[in-house]
């Protein structure tokens, strides 16, 4: 009996690595349909709102209901997840010029999918397997091809987009916590940064490199100054990129 256990246990818990589950005689909601509001709980209220309970209750459903789909919180968060990972636009690889321009418009997307929905910065490192996700997986393949139609191999095609995504991760999240603040204090970023800007000033008093960039950024529009340290970085990882691409070329 322990042995018979022991074989139907999920070696790696995740959504993404058993069957979905499906009970005889109850109609009960479709995976998508839990999804969907799902996410539309997360965008308008937060991570901390999400419980299978608040779910159940939003879609006049019993919690019970969505187990034949979900088995507990941690796998809603992996669908959910990747269903936001299916915003993201991944340009057709075309000729080997075009690569770092539909990179680029890949990243921005990235960018904009997370900004989109900002409590993704407070599960992206916490997500099982996503990579297996379908949505995921078909962004993945997507990128793989632009890298590969550059000119690089497999294996530097998957190192390429690992260190494109992390990059563009790494920043989005950070901004993203920051959207999520601002939401909580019920002021605009412009608002928000010139109530700070007395503080920061005075922070910045004995270190004069930062005096001065404060200075430069008083009347910037804080949008404005995200979306170009943003693009700043992107171009410096594919100026990095193109120097391995134009490498394979000769």
């Amino acid at each position: 009996m322990a042995a018979s256990k022991a074989s139907n246990k999920q070696p790696i818990p995740s959504v993404w690595t058993r069957p979905e589950r499906r009970k005889r005689d109850q109609p009960a909601l479709s995976r998508s349909q839990i999804v969907a509001e799902a996410v539309r709980l997360l965008d308008e209220e937060g991570i901390g709102a999400l419980s299978l309970r608040r779910l159940g209750t939003r879609l006049n459903a019993g919690a019970t209901s969505f187990y034949s789909h979900v088995a507990n919180k941690d796998e809603l968060i992996e669908l959910v997840v990747d269903e936001v990972y299916g915003e993201i636009v991944v340009p057709t690889a075309g000729a080997p010029t075009d690569w770092r321009a539909d990179t680029a418009r890949c990243a921005q997307s990235l960018r904009a999918t997370i900004l989109k929905h900002p409590w993704m910065a407070s599960v992206l490192g916490e997500v099982g397997m996503s990579h297996l996700g379908p949505n995921l997986m078909r962004a993945s393949e997507g990128m793989l091809s632009l890298f590969k139609a550059a000119g690089l191999p497999s294996d530097e095609a998957d190192l390429a987009v690992s260190t494109l995504t992390a990059y563009v991760i790494g920043m989005s999240i950070s901004e993203a916590s920051w959207l999520t603040t601002l939401a909580r204090s019920g002021q605009s970023e412009r608002e928000w940064v010139a109530n700070l800007w007395p503080s920061a000033e005075e922070a910045a008093a004995d270190h004069p490199e930062l005096r001065e960039l404060y200075a430069g950024q008083r009347d910037q529009d804080p949008r404005a100054i995200r979306d170009k340290k943003f693009a700043y970085g992107l171009e410096r990882v594919l100026d990095g990129l193109a120097s391995a691409v134009g490498n394979r070329a000769e």
